[in-house]
């Protein structure tokens, strides 16, 4: 809920399949990085491309239009699209930080990582009850989107859903995550 009651316009309308394919083909794939055996997804050539970030956008915010008053993007590569999803949208924005990069937090959540445990953080700027749209870049095994789930809880926001750019599927995430509302964009 916004604090003036006003509701975020919906955005326009979806991106057409030829858009999205082209979108697609623009994610480079570079072998062993950052460490060997990891198939790093390099979404720079996307975003480098206007149509095709505008697409990409469209696709992650079109399930959802009307159902949220904030987008939150996760560090770092999910900041990219939320803030431009928070604009097409008309919503506000609420960045979602790994821990001591923000002045404020107000909650924090800590999560497993393969080889260690991780915080994310975020201000509590929005009144309690707001309707939020968490945004990533990759899902893969869920455990960032999962911690910033339990973040929204404790801020008291509802999570609106969850929307990402790319779904490495084969790594368990969707069914970590148990979201209904999850959306991807690109799967592999």
């Amino acid at each position: 809920m916004l604090e003036n009651d006003a509701t975020p316009a919906s955005h326009p309308s979806a991106p057409d399949r030829a858009a999205l394919e082209r979108a697609e083909s623009l994610i480079l794939e570079v072998p062993d990085y950052p460490a060997a055996g990891i198939l790093f997804r390099d979404i720079t050539p996307l975003i480098a491309d206007g149509p095709a970030f505008r697409a990409t956008v469209d696709a992650l915010i079109a399930p959802f239009a009307g159902t949220f008053d904030v987008v939150a993007g996760l560090e770092a590569r999910g900041f990219l699209f939320a803030s431009a999803a928070a604009y097409a949208s008309g919503a506000g924005l609420m960045p979602i930080r790994k821990a001591g990069k923000l002045p404020r937090p107000a909650a924090k959540v800590d999560y497993a990582l393969e080889y260690g445990v991780a915080v994310v953080e975020a201000h509590a700027d929005f009144p309690r009850g707001s309707r939020v749209l968490l945004i990533d870049d990759v899902l893969a095994t869920g455990g960032t989107l999962i911690a910033a789930h339990a973040l929204m809880a404790e801020l008291g926001y509802e999570v609106a859903g969850t929307s990402v750019l790319f779904e490495i599927d084969d790594l368990g995430g969707r069914a970590a995550l148990n979201d209904p509302q999850l959306h991807t964009v690109f799967h592999s």
